[in-house]
């Protein structure tokens, strides 16, 4: 993904949620400049709650 930020630990699945979120954040100007804060912190809040291991 040329571009894209990367957060460590999360599959492809929870790496195109980490977009969607940031990129919502920053069009309904929510949470300014923390949107990247707030998107990698909702991301890791999911793949916790799913019960993933490190990388799926």
């Amino acid at each position: 993904m040329p571009g894209k930020e990367h957060v460590p630990g999360v599959g492809p699945e929870e790496q195109r949620m980490y977009e969607h979120v940031k990129e919502s954040a920053q069009r309904s100007g929510r949470y300014k400049g923390r949107e990247k804060e707030v998107a990698a912190r909702t991301v890791r809040k999911h793949h916790k709650i799913e019960g993933h291991k490190k990388g799926q």
